[in-house]
């Protein structure tokens, strides 16, 4: 890897991380996640993205473990109340500190006042992300290619994505009805969020299917192009709806993207599912996932 490279996104991510840890510290609103997005320069398709595969959370949680930190910090001094340090880290009343306090810490933090070594240790601990970047399980195996861009129809699924096949099982319903099964050359998809850090209920994800022929669309759906330019490809095996996926895309942001020299493109990324579900064991099924380069 180019460490000077990769050095360089690390910094653009820790001013991301001073400028949440300035606004966390002074009580003032947080950063609109855009302005977040200029300051890393990086395109607000990934920035999310990017930003966990490096640092190893959500911005979510490095603003919970910066207000933690806060925390820490006020109630290592003994003459500071409780009850301000609960407000002076945007909690509205001190049981909600201290719920929160709990499932961070497993105590409360009137249990760890005057425990100077323990506090220590956790704001030594609560100082640093979890971790700098997600690890590469071996070398990996990407290709950089370049597409014509074509038409997909896409039907957005909102809902956990273990009921995916739900969604495209519309999409193929719906192209059995305008006969039109035959004329399908790809299928594809794209998360419009990470499942990993939404709930179930409110996952958005695009499917798709491309047609060698013209076609309309149906109720709920569109016409979107998709591909057009170079994209990094990285294959991936194993199901199409576990963190797999999603794991090897943050391999592909954190290990490979850095060391390249390409930058990523305001465009999403997406998946090509290359092999059937019901013909083919899980462990077995192909998906190239694709990243918009510059």
């Amino acid at each position: 890897m180019k460490n000077r490279t990769r050095n360089d996104y690390l910094q653009r991510i820790d001013r991301v991380i001073a400028l949440l840890e300035q606004a966390v510290n002074q009580g003032s609103d947080l950063p609109d996640p855009t302005r977040l997005a200029e300051v890393a320069h990086l395109s607000p398709f990934h920035f999310h993205r990017v930003y966990r595969a490096l640092t190893g959370e959500t911005l979510g949680g490095t603003v919970m473990r910066l207000r933690m930190l806060r925390a820490l910090r006020l109630l290592a001094n003994p003459d500071q109340p409780i009850t301000e340090a609960a407000l002076a880290v945007g909690y509205e009343t001190p049981q909600a500190f201290s719920r929160a306090f709990r499932q961070v810490f497993d105590a409360t933090p009137s249990e760890w006042r005057g425990q100077d070594e323990r506090l220590a240790e956790a704001i030594e601990r609560m100082s640093h992300a979890p971790a700098d970047a997600v690890q590469a399980p071996a070398p990996l195996q990407v290709e950089v290619v370049s597409m014509e861009p074509f038409r997909v129809v896409v039907l957005r699924n909102r809902g956990d994505y273990a009921d995916l096949d739900k969604a495209y099982g519309r999409l193929f319903a719906w192209a059995a009805e305008q006969g039109v099964v035959p004329h399908i050359s790809g299928i594809y998809g794209w998360p419009v969020n990470d499942s990993r850090d939404t709930s179930s209920a409110d996952c958005e994800f695009d499917c798709a299917l491309a047609f060698d022929r013209t076609v309309g669309v149906g109720e709920g759906m569109r016409m979107q192009p998709l591909g057009g330019g170079r994209w990094a490809r990285l294959r991936h095996l194993g199901s199409y709806v576990d963190t797999g996926i999603e794991d090897a895309t943050d391999v592909l942001l954190a290990q490979w993207l850095p060391a390249s020299g390409h930058g990523l493109r305001d465009v999403p990324l997406f998946h090509h599912y290359l092999d059937d579900p019901e013909q083919t064991p899980e462990a077995m099924l192909r998906t190239d996932i694709y990243i918009p380069l510059s």
